[in-house]
């Protein structure tokens, strides 16, 4: 499944996430958020890298240990272009937003490319 809608700063809910508990959530060098669930699925917020684009994470605010052992009450996910001074080059910025009783974390994605290529973060559910 891929996050990747288009709109003016619109909202998308994350449903498959909702009511989910997390053992673990893993943030593997600012390249991969991981979810590893009770129901034994595992949720991966990636990017696919090819030429010429870059996204990763650039910041989290909140602690992730405060998502897991605790039902996910919020998982839903913002993007905005980004002004940037390049004529040649766009970027994106993701703002994932997760929750449980216990506490909220937001994590910032930060992606830019050419213009050709994708700037968005992909997630996977298994």
């Amino acid at each position: 499944m891929k996050c990747t809608k288009r709109g003016s700063m619109g909202v998308t809910i994350i449903e498959k996430l909702i009511g989910q508990v997390a053992k673990t959530v893993t943030n593997n060098h600012n390249l991969e958020l991981t979810f590893e669930l009770e129901n034994g699925q595992t949720a991966r917020f990636y990017h696919e890298q090819d030429c010429c684009e870059s996204v990763s994470i650039e910041e989290i605010h909140g602690d992730l240990n405060d998502l897991v052992g605790q039902e996910i009450t919020q998982a839903e996910f913002v993007y905005e272009n980004a002004n940037i001074e390049d004529d040649y080059n766009t970027a994106t910025w993701t703002f994932y937003k997760f929750a449980t009783n216990r506490g909220s974390v937001t994590v910032r994605w930060y992606g830019t490319s050419n213009g050709y290529y994708s700037e968005f973060v992909d997630f996977e559910i298994n």
